[in-house]
């Protein structure tokens, strides 16, 4: 391949895809802000972890995006899962250097993929467990228990809808 068709990919032609449509806005307002306060006045009031910057992630797909296949429970739960177990075991193996934090990224995004559970916002999670120093409880708040609640809440968010079902698949 020449490098003049190698940038010539880089172009693009075509246009974005994506609508503006306002009633998908306010399920987005509406999920983002019912589940993030959720998780939120869970931290707030029981004492453990329930909330994580790349939740906000998922909250745009959950409800933004709800009929993406990267958008379905199980790939909101398994993914946040696998990808945070990654990042655990790197980081307890190997500590959060630069090529250790770089490799549990690339391992997540695989071990995703393979288990067929993608979730861009979980690609993240690894770093969160490196800068943070996270333990194996991590695992499970916040990371299984907030995902679960993400996902729960878009089970009953999204299907108040009349034209969304929602998940368009659990396997």
């Amino acid at each position: 391949m020449s490098l003049s068709s190698y940038f010539g990919k880089m172009r693009g032609g075509g246009r974005s895809p994506l609508k503006a449509v306002p009633l998908n806005a306010l399920h987005g307002f509406i999920g983002g802000v019912i589940s993030i306060g959720a998780l939120a006045w869970l931290t707030h009031n029981t004492g453990s972890l329930w909330l994580m910057a790349p939740f906000g992630a998922s909250c745009v797909l959950a409800f933004g995006l709800w009929d993406a296949p990267l958008s379905q429970p199980r790939n909101i739960v398994g993914g946040h899962v696998v990808s945070t177990f990654v990042g655990l075991l790197f980081y307890h193996l190997f500590g959060n250097g630069i090529w250790a934090v770089a490799l549990a990224v690339g391992a997540a995004i695989a071990a995703m993929i393979l288990t067929r559970t993608t979730h861009p916002p979980a690609g993240a999670d690894p770093i969160v467990v490196m800068l943070e120093g996270s333990a194996w409880s991590f695992l499970m708040f916040p990371v299984l228990a907030g995902a679960f609640v993400i996902a729960a809440l878009a089970l009953l968010i999204n299907n108040l809808d009349k034209n969304r079902k929602y998940p368009t698949f659990w396997y």
